[in-house]
């Protein structure tokens, strides 16, 4: 499963996404934030199920590596459910056997709470990291955000940071990886045992993992000193964000099509009700 995380890879492909401007993605990806959690009808989440279906049709990326991004967050997805299924007890009680409680209200919250997290993932993937390249999301938070330059706020720094911390986050996958692979060929076993040993078994990989981490962050620190990196003032980009009219007209159609799924929940919420 570590081995196919595509979390944090880009996609290199041409798409649609592909070639919108990264401050657009940006805006759309805060929009579709907001629409997924405050979306709480079925119907409607069909309908964002079905928009999301259209976006990944519009990324180029496949459905194959959609489910590879979901992939390694649907263990966190199946505790929520659960969480959420056995702490919620308003409602038509369904089930009560001693301390196990379950209610219509509960089902309903579980999934609701579940399937938020995997559109939340879904939608990180198509709008950023399988269809932007980190640079391009570094140039586009420092465009968005340069007008906390006035306050001395370090915007290139900041944009800097988060891009780095998207582009390792393949390389960590791959080295622990290879760590995971070290130690099973040296009689490491992390698939059998209790939940305990497991956990005390995986402490063979954290601490490698950690110390690579810290020499790359090391070799990376030394590379940039090396030529000369003093952070963004005075600096100038080869390949300036210009955007286009195709670029206003995706973002203000995608856009709508987000509020028209908050609309048509609320309506759907008020005939229910």
């Amino acid at each position: 499963m570590i081995g196919d995380m595509t979390l944090g890879r880009y996609s290199n492909t041409d798409s649609i996404l592909h070639r919108t401007d990264p401050r657009v993605k940006l805006i759309l990806y805060v929009i579709y934030l907001v629409a997924i959690f405050m979306i709480t009808d079925p119907l409607a989440l069909i309908a964002l199920a079905i928009v999301t279906l259209v976006l990944i049709f519009m990324s180029n990326t496949g459905l194959k590596m959609i489910w590879l991004t979901v992939k390694p967050v649907l263990p966190l997805a199946l505790f929520i459910v659960v969480i959420n299924l056995f702490t919620i007890r308003t409602g038509r009680v369904l089930f009560n056997k001693g301390f196990i409680c379950i209610s219509d209200e509960g089902i309903s919250r579980a999934v609701l709470m579940g399937m938020r997290l995997i559109f939340l993932i879904m939608i990180t993937s198509i709008f950023l990291t399988l269809t932007t390249t980190p640079l391009k999301i570094s140039d586009a938070l420092e465009s968005l955000f340069s007008w906390l330059k006035v306050i001395r706020f370090p915007v290139h720094e900041m944009a800097m940071m988060m891009s780095i911390a998207l582009r390792f986050i393949p390389t960590l996958s791959d080295e622990t990886k290879k760590i995971m692979n070290a130690q099973m060929s040296r009689g490491a076993d992390y698939d059998t045992g209790g939940f305990i040993k497991r956990i005390k078994g995986y402490i063979t990989v954290l601490v490698p993992l950690f110390v690579s981490s810290f020499n790359r962050a090391e070799d990376l620190a030394c590379a940039m000193d090396a030529r000369c990196y003093r952070g963004g003032v005075g600096r100038t980009k080869l390949n300036p964000l210009k955007i286009r009219r195709a670029d206003i007209v995706i973002g203000i159609v995608l856009a709508l099509l987000a509020a028209s799924l908050v609309i048509t929940d609320r309506i759907l919420g008020q005939v229910l009700i």
